[in-house]
């Protein structure tokens, strides 16, 4: 019988060429997830001297990738891929001669658009089911330390080490939320990569739940626990929302299929069962006393959790900006300029010199006509990904509704001038796209020959 090196073996050597090439394109992609986990640790504790040229540690792979798939012939036109890179290379022009005028801070945003979002189709053309599954068997182990490591930096002073700033900064990387405690980095650079992170745990633990022969019965347990503890360790509302909708797409994609909903209902008793259980502890309790607490105040400023979080900061970060895009100059101020990278070059310091919200910010760098292009081809793009990931729900296929579950959001409205959120949206954005070209009977190394101008 032929092995499948024997059978690799007797491949053409173009043939085994493009495997080989595939496999090292998937390489550099886990290269690139693992800087994304990892990026913020470099910069504050182990390279601290490089906090700065680590910030872009990802551009040289990512350029790296889009060389060889570019040799492969893997990119296929769309419209979505074709609309963000022409206004790349357009908003260059524009804010070198109408905006900013700094080279470095325009090629700082524009690499957004030409380095990045090419990503996600790259990730989509070369990574299988069998792929998917390693990414995110290997999330859920990251899950388990990480879980760790935000406890001990919630209970540690900022000037301890694990709450180190970047560069080392002394007075600690922690977000100040209300009381004593502060909201834990984890491994990032800034507070927001827990909650993307965990967000981005959300779909494996409820993809594995519903298929519980295809991961370890620890692992699975471990990660929902790291999952649970996560939420008031982190203190954030936006987590908690995060999860919630993922909870929702997971009961949504249960009705009907009475062994999949009683999984569900099992596993909601059993997390209330252990919430019931850890709040008796004193680690457990301090933490969600923090949280109910920074979740109360905050609500109670802002209207409750649907007004604070969906309606002002959502939903009215989307209708200021189209609000207030004709107060912009027609073909903007420049891109970059809305980045923290741009103010720090063209002013000294870190500040929001257009707008924290990503369309706002979108609309303030690029002008109105070609911000309000590039979000509705972000839209455009993430309403497809939920059209298809809905009809493959509808065939029994789980995996792209419950990844859109955490998607949806960070491929329309993320922050991508943030690395971090920037490198999430990537990676799932990708990963949807992998899980709807793919099924789990393909070749590991085989391209999917799904026609992208479907997309």
């Amino acid at each position: 019988m032929f092995n499948t090196a024997t059978a690799e073996a007797m491949e053409t050597p173009s043939r085994i060429q493009d495997l080989n090439e595939n496999r090292a394109i998937k390489t550099g992609i886990w290269i690139y997830f693992f800087f994304l986990i990892f990026e913020g640790a470099l910069r504050k504790w182990f390279l601290p001297e490089l906090a700065d040229p680590l910030l872009v540690i990802r551009d040289p792979i990512a350029i790296w990738l889009i060389y060889m798939s570019w040799r492969r012939g893997l990119f296929q036109s769309n419209i979505y891929l074709n609309g963000i890179i022409i206004i790349g290379l357009v908003s260059l022009y524009t804010a070198i001669w109408a905006g900013h005028g700094n080279w470095v801070v325009a090629l700082y945003g524009a690499r957004i658009f030409l380095l990045h979002f090419p990503l996600i189709f790259i990730i989509g053309k070369v990574f299988s089911r069998e792929d998917i599954f390693k990414m995110g068997k290997t999330t859920l182990y990251l899950s388990i330390p990480m879980a760790m490591l935000i406890s001990m930096q919630f209970y540690s002073p900022q000037s301890a080490w694990v709450n180190r700033g970047l560069a080392g900064d002394l007075g600690g990387a922690g977000f100040s939320s209300n009381g004593d405690f502060f909201r834990p980095p984890g491994t990032f650079s800034f507070t927001l990569g827990t909650i993307l992170f965990f967000s981005f745990v959300a779909p494996f633990v409820f993809y594995y739940l519903f298929n519980l022969k295809k991961v370890k019965t620890w692992l699975l347990i471990a990660a929902g626990g790291a999952l649970l503890i996560s939420i008031p360790f982190s203190i954030s509302r936006t987590l908690f929302f995060s999860v919630g909708v993922t909870l929702a797409f997971a009961v949504f994609a249960s009705l009907g299929k009475g062994g999949s909903f009683v999984k569900i209902l099992a596993g909601m008793v059993i997390v209330l069962v252990a919430f019931a259980f850890f709040s008796q502890t004193k680690f457990f309790n301090t933490a969600t006393g923090a949280f109910t607490d920074r979740f109360t105040t905050a609500n109670e400023s802002e209207g409750g959790l649907v007004k604070g979080v969906i309606g002002d900061r959502f939903l009215g970060g989307l209708v200021t900006a189209l609000e207030n895009s004709g107060k912009q100059p027609f073909l903007g101020q420049g891109t970059g300029m809305g980045t923290n990278v741009g103010a720090q070059l063209l002013t000294g310091t870190r500040t929001f010199l257009i707008d924290e919200a990503e369309w706002g910010r979108l609309i303030g760098e690029l002008g109105p006509l070609m911000g309000i292009l590039a979000i509705l081809f972000r839209v455009g793009f993430a309403l497809k990904l939920a059209v298809l990931s809905f009809k493959r729900l509808k065939k029994g296929d789980l995996l792209p509704w419950l990844l859109l579950s955490f998607g949806f959001v960070p491929l329309i409205q993320g922050q991508w001038a943030q690395p971090t959120s920037l490198g999430f949206s990537v990676i799932i954005g990708g990963l949807i796209l992998a899980a709807l070209q793919h099924t789990e009977e393909e070749p590991e190394f085989e391209p999917a020959e799904v026609d992208l101008t479907e997309v």
